[in-house]
């Protein structure tokens, strides 16, 4: 199996520097020659949960530089960037090759547009890593991988994915691979965006009351929408069951809930959103695929999310330099919520 991973972001790079340890044919698109010659010559740097090291893979600049056909194409670049990928790599790809989206958000769909269903994929990252230079990364947290075609059928070439994908974390493959995105969605629609708004790291945003009952809020917006969708929400890592999360207005079960994320900022403490690294280098976020796609669901189902709709107006306005990330953006995005 020969395997192209366009973008060498944290998940991209990191991911290639495990698949080509375990001995599998790797190409990682770099975007700049530079961090190709980096990846060839000196290794990526990898540090964190599973220690130190260099991983020498194979690397180019562009995706034409790709010099043979691939059997599976893992894109890893942000999610505005999905489509002008995919259209590139076709011509490197055979007529049976699976592409797979490893962004946030709901993306399946931009594949669908240009590939039949069967040959679109999803991998739901449960992991995470932050990019701390060119070619230098840290493992900020171990999870799981969930891998699932756009039609929900499993046939021998998901399996073999799979297999390959073992090699950078445990993968188990879905057939509800819409229900296990939306899952993700609902936790990157709070923490990822959350962190873009405030500008810290999930522990001390979780701290913060305002910050936990931002996280409620978000929480209930979409479950609100999914239920308007049809979609079963399955436990997100099979640890927040978003049904259960939503359920009662007793003292107790608000107390319950609170308490969960406190759990939840405390383990993962130093965890900083892809948003927020991508807007600290100058950069988008993918706000459009997180609550603006539920922003954009909810319209349509004449379904009301107005936290969803004021994160985005929010991080839009920072994207453009008009505003500074603060935690009260957090605090402001839920009493807009409650008018």
């Amino acid at each position: 199996m020969k395997i192209v991973i366009i973008g060498a972001g944290a998940i991209g790079a990191v991911t290639a520097a495990y698949m080509t340890k375990a001995g599998l044919d790797v190409t990682l698109v770099c975007k700049r020659q530079s961090m190709a010659d980096t990846a060839e010559q000196k290794g990526l740097h990898i540090i964190g949960k599973r220690g130190e090291e260099y991983v020498k893979i194979k690397a180019v600049a562009n995706i034409e530089d790709c010099g043979e056909i691939y059997d599976v194409c893992l894109i890893a670049t942000k999610a505005y960037d999905l489509e002008d990928a995919v259209g590139r790599v076709l011509p490197k790809l055979s007529e049976e090759s699976m592409v797979v989206s490893m962004q946030n958000g709901i993306c399946i769909d931009v594949l669908t547009r240009v590939l039949s269903p069967a040959r679109s994929a999803q991998a739901i990252v449960r992991w995470s890593c932050t990019m701390l230079d060119d070619a230098y990364y840290e493992i900020t947290a171990e999870g799981d991988m969930i891998l699932g075609r756009a039609d929900g059928i499993i046939d021998e070439r998901l399996k073999s994915l799979k297999v390959a994908l073992d090699c950078m974390a445990p993968t188990r493959i879905t057939d509800n691979i819409m229900g296990e995105m939306y899952s993700k969605l609902i936790i990157n629609s709070a923490i990822t965006c959350g962190g873009a708004m405030s500008g810290v790291t999930l522990g001390k945003m979780l701290s913060g009351k305002a910050a936990r009952n931002f996280f409620i809020a978000v929480v209930e917006e979409d479950m609100a929408v999914a239920k308007a969708m049809g979609i079963t929400v399955p436990s997100f890592g099979g640890k927040i069951d978003y049904y259960r999360f939503i359920d009662g207005d007793s003292m107790i079960a608000k107390i319950r809930r609170h308490v969960i994320l406190l759990i939840v900022g405390f383990k993962y403490r130093k965890l900083r959103s892809s948003s927020l690294t991508s807007l600290l280098k100058g950069g988008k976020t993918e706000v459009d695929t997180l609550n603006g796609w539920i922003s954009k669901k909810a319209r349509e189902l004449n379904v009301k999310t107005p936290v969803n709709d004021y994160v985005v107006r929010i991080i839009k306005e920072i994207e453009d330099g008009n505003r500074i990330m603060r935690i009260q953006n957090i605090a402001e995005a839920i009493d807009i919520g409650k008018e």
